[in-house]
């Protein structure tokens, strides 16, 4: 509501079905300008729909740069490290298209968060 008690309608600004793509260096700069390029750049070429990419500075894992996170609805949030261009090529494939974690690949399935 707002501060009359006029109730809001809220405005869902992301599609649906968003996968979000979490991507941390502490290299922030060059990070933002070779990696994400060519994240960007795998995406569009597998026409991949529906996600945003983002970046974030330290995740205080420096020495399992570079690494993304991946979130999607209704699932747990996957952090992947220690990433090569292959590597990345085939988590777009087998999680982000096909919805497969890449186990091999990942360090944490699920919160990060202390309760």
């Amino acid at each position: 509501t707002d501060e009359r008690g006029k109730q809001l309608d809220l405005i869902d600004t992301q599609p649906k079905n968003a996968k979000e793509i979490i991507a941390a260096a502490r290299s922030y700069k060059k990070f933002q300008i070779t990696r994400m390029a060519a994240l960007r750049k795998e995406i569009e070429k597998r026409k991949i729909k529906d996600v945003l990419l983002t970046t974030s500075s330290c995740a205080g894992l420096c020495s399992r740069e570079p690494m993304i996170t991946i979130e999607m609805k209704d699932e747990p949030p996957v952090k992947y490290v220690d990433l090569t261009p292959e590597k990345i090529k085939e988590i777009l494939d087998k999680h982000i298209s096909g919805g497969k974690i890449v186990t091999e690949y990942a360090l944490s399935v699920g919160s990060e968060r202390v309760l």
